[in-house]
């Protein structure tokens, strides 16, 4: 029997998961609570998040190592212009002084979220913030996909591994969630810390291949992900050897071979980030376990007009 979070992201039949990316980040601002609680209040009980931590070691929810001023405003209200600042060097009071609740709409990266609401007042989460909100009875279904962000300044660093991952599990584990979270990140090492300190809570491995582009405005996996990209190597294989539970590749890299491999070695699939109606549509054809998307809504729509549920 698959352990009761891997099991919420495991598919069945008529079952395909969907998986609010960074909470609705299509349409609300990115891994911001009032994101988190949108996707949870329309039914989708799964959330993918990224945490890192500030200089006085306080986890906290948000993509990048550094704040962007595409997506980041400074406590005077503007974009963030210049030299920006790196959410390590800063302590958590400091981190409360930006607003992550606009994008904007001249950058690159703002222009591919054009639906996303603007909205004034939104500071970037503890995780101890998101915790609580799914520790509520009504969001009791919630289990979350919890990203370790893996610093590349310090990723060869077994000590800043370890503190990295106590500080996150411990908690999780204050809140009562263990039996509710999956850990989750492209760094295999840093996975591997994880194993060694919270083996009660099971491991999905990110992969995205060396040669794959990037997305827009947004920080690379490739410093920190093993090179999969060689003859002969079986993605899932090396998935499960490592001992995930759940593999969670990019959309674009999944075949129906490697799925059918997976499911034989026992691995939950969920892939991302999926937005566009053709992809979704093609996953739902492949039958994924899970599609982790930032429109949650447009993944319900596909599944419910061809017959599928995202949740018993």
């Amino acid at each position: 029997m698959k352990p009761p979070q891997v099991m919420a992201f495991s598919g069945d039949d008529d079952i395909i998961r969907i998986v609010g990316h960074r909470g609705a980040r299509g349409i609300l601002p990115e891994n911001s609570i009032v994101g988190f609680d949108f996707a949870l209040s329309t039914g989708v009980d799964l959330l993918e998040f990224d945490v890192l931590l500030t200089a006085d070691n306080v986890p906290v929810i948000t993509h990048n190592h550094e704040f962007q001023g595409s997506c980041v405003r400074g406590p005077d209200g503007d974009f963030l212009k210049g030299k920006a600042p790196r959410v390590r060097s800063l302590r958590m009071e400091d981190v409360q002084g930006f607003d992550i609740g606009r994008l904007d709409g001249t950058s690159d990266y703002g222009r591919r979220f054009p639906d996303q609401a603007q909205m004034d007042g939104i500071r970037v989460p503890r995780l101890a913030e998101l915790l609580h909100l799914v520790s509520q009875p009504k969001y009791a279904n919630a289990c979350l996909m919890l990203e370790l962000k893996s610093d590349p300044d310090s990723a060869l660093d077994p000590v800043a591994r370890a503190g990295f991952v106590s500080l996150v599990c411990d908690e999780v584990r204050g809140a009562g969630l263990t039996d509710r979270t999956l850990l989750h990140s492209f760094d295999w090492t840093l996975l591997a810390e994880c194993h060694r300190q919270a083996p009660d809570m099971p491991l999905s491995f990110l992969t995205q291949l060396h040669d794959s582009e990037d997305d827009v405005g947004e920080e690379s996996s490739h410093p920190v992900a093993p090179d999969l990209h060689q003859p002969g190597i079986s993605v899932p294989d090396e998935v499960s050897k490592a001992g995930g539970a759940l593999w969670c590749p990019h959309f674009s890299e999944i075949t129906a071979h490697d799925l059918a491999r997976a499911r034989e070695l026992g691995l939950c699939v969920a892939v991302w980030t999926v937005n566009e109606p053709a992809d979704i549509n093609a996953m739902i054809d492949l039958r994924v376990d899970a599609i982790v998307t930032d429109y949650p809504g447009r993944v319900q729509r596909r599944l419910s007009d061809r017959g599928f549920r995202w949740a018993r």
